[in-house]
């Protein structure tokens, strides 16, 4: 009797273990890949799956996005800048059975030609383009890391350039030459600003010129605004031409001592003979 219960209880561990070896559970975002005495027989899940013990192997595949690091490269670009990049890839499975079947390890084999397409890309690029128009080449990338991944069973989604650094003399060549560039835009700005000026009191002059007692509201706006500075002394121009009237009716009145000529000569510096 105890030897029949031995016997029992060695059936029962067998099974069990025959049981355990045939069914696996594999979840949602998982499928398993089954070949059976070495050949596909295609793919399985997810869920509770049955395989036939020493016979079917099972190869488990997760469908989840991965993110791929891609280590810093380092690059000349079509203008021979030296330059170290790193990017960033993300990328999911598609088809299990070929990414079983047709890479032997498809996570290496997308981080190296990641690499060298890193490379190739951005070494026919110039720097300005690989600064300034990154979302670009980001594409560029994509598409084509993407169409050799493709017969893989690999879905490329997105590669993104993480950070680009360049030597600290090429750094401060282009401070310079950013510094350069403000400063022209500013002597740009303030000549057109001067010419926009002399074309506003050019008009203002032509206003004053055909009425004269515009020119005198204008000095007495000036001397308003200057009184309002309390200063002690002002001193401001004044064309002697406009004392001429007061001058002459003086002399006709006796108030001036009447001279030949200009009454305002004496008030003129006299001319002197250029040799």
């Amino acid at each position: 009797m105890t030897a029949i219960l031995i016997a029992l209880a060695a059936v029962l561990l067998v099974v069990a273990c025959l049981a355990g070896a045939s069914v696996r559970v594999l979840r949602e975002y998982e499928r398993a890949v089954v070949f059976r005495l070495g050949r596909l027989i295609g793919r399985r899940g997810p869920g509770l799956i049955f395989l036939i013990p020493f016979v079917d192997r099972m190869v488990r595949v997760s469908l989840r996005t991965v993110t791929l690091s891609i280590p810093p490269q380092d690059v000349i670009t079509r203008d021979n800048v030296p330059a170290r990049v790193n990017a960033v890839a993300y990328f999911r499975v598609v088809d299990p059975d070929d990414s079983v079947v047709k890479i032997e390890n498809f996570l290496d084999a997308t981080s190296q030609i990641a690499q060298t397409t890193l490379r190739s890309v951005l070494g026919k690029a110039e720097l300005d383009t690989l600064l300034a128009q990154r979302e670009e080449l980001n594409d560029s990338l994509q598409q084509i890391i993407d169409e050799q991944t493709e017969p893989w069973g690999i879905k490329v989604t997105t590669v993104e350039i993480k950070d680009v650094e360049i030597p600290s003399t090429m750094q401060r060549a282009m401070a310079r030459q950013a510094e350069a560039e403000r400063e022209r835009r500013a002597k740009i700005i303030g000549a057109q600003g001067e010419f926009q000026a002399a074309e506003k009191l050019r008009a203002a002059a032509d206003v004053m010129s055909g009425n004269p007692t515009t020119l005198q509201l204008r000095y007495l706006q000036t001397l308003l605004e200057i009184g309002a500075d309390q200063n002690s002394t002002v001193v401001f121009p004044l064309p002697i031409d406009l004392l001429k009237p007061l001058l002459e009716t003086a002399q006709k009145q006796g108030l001036l001592p009447a001279g030949e000529g200009d009454p305002l000569s004496r008030w003129r510096p006299e001319q002197q003979e250029v040799k």
